[in-house]
């Protein structure tokens, strides 16, 4: 038991890892792809792996109505609406502003609200590293070249981003009831369908602005990247390790995207790395580890 909340912890970090490189390969994409239409190849692209894995691994893929109806809410919420408020939000505010305002309060969120959804304590251990790993993600962001601002300018991105930290916690925490019933892969299939399906009618008019004959290798490497590794792999990792360790927990390694953002940008696109950013990183880890060793009650 002991071993498999670890591998449950690695599998959170490599998630999270995987969403912060993605800020790397999506920025090229973004050039060519309409934002929104970006994200429906992403997720459209997914949904026949997703149930033809489910297909493989459980022999079925049906869920009865009465939960297919609260599926189609959280894809309506949590896949249409989530995506499109962060797209925007990254549009209308600083890249160092979205990170911090979405990133940084969601674990708290998740945290505040998970005894409205499932049985967790939100315990003394929790909240000290769920702080200083705060911290150190806010000097991880705020140590890069953009820095805060506070323009009035940004105010709709700003607020956006901030709403995104809220209904994201929400959209996981939503996730958990349907998980005593279904596995992980199950709810992850269902409500990526719905929320793509939702997301289609948005697209209408984009498909025309794109030079479909004229994407390179590396525009079908973003989206490769996108469908299998980001979306596929990803959300069945990530709901399988929250299954594991709990919501509350599990959404403090979302503290990890920025930090592999940083990463990414210095590796691919020659950006410096301050040390306020490594110090940051080194509080963001502890802070994680605190969490992380804390002994589980058996009704997590």
């Amino acid at each position: 038991m002991h071993n498999n909340k670890w591998i449950s912890y690695a599998a959170l970090v490599l998630v999270a890892a995987i969403w912060g490189a993605n800020f790397g390969v999506s920025r090229s994409a973004m050039e060519t792809f309409d934002p929104v239409l970006f994200a429906f190849l992403r997720f459209g692209g997914a949904v026949p792996f997703f149930f033809l894995i489910l297909w493989i691994k459980e022999g079925s893929i049906g869920v009865p109505l009465r939960d297919m109806l609260a599926l189609a809410a959280i894809g309506l919420v949590g896949i249409t609406g989530l995506e499109i408020a962060v797209m925007y939000s990254i549009k209308y505010t600083t890249l160092a502003n979205a990170s911090l305002l979405n990133v940084a309060p969601w674990p708290i969120f998740a945290a505040l609200f998970a005894p409205l959804f499932v049985k967790e304590k939100f315990t003394r251990r929790l909240a000290v590293g769920g702080v200083v790993a705060m911290i150190g993600v806010s000097f991880v962001i705020l140590g890069g070249s953009e820095g805060l601002s506070l323009s009035s300018d940004h105010m709709v991105g700003n607020l956006l981003a901030f709403g995104v930290s809220i209904v994201g916690a929400l959209y996981n925490l939503a996730c958990m009831p349907l998980m005593s019933r279904y596995s992980p892969l199950r709810v992850s299939t269902w409500s990526i369908m719905f929320g793509t399906l939702f997301m289609l009618p948005i697209t209408i008019g984009t498909w025309d602005e794109v030079d479909w004959s004229g994407l390179s290798s590396g525009h079908y490497t973003a989206i490769a990247y996108n469908v299998l590794i980001s979306t596929v792999f990803a959300f069945v990792a990530w709901n399988g390790g929250m299954h594991k360790v709990g919501a509350a927990r599990a959404n403090f390694f979302r503290y990890v995207v920025p930090v592999s953002a940083v990463v990414a940008g210095y590796l691919f696109f020659d950006e410096q790395v301050t040390g306020m950013q490594l110090a940051g990183t080194a509080f963001m880890a502890a802070g994680l580890a605190y969490i992380g060793m804390e002994k589980q009650s058996k009704q997590d």
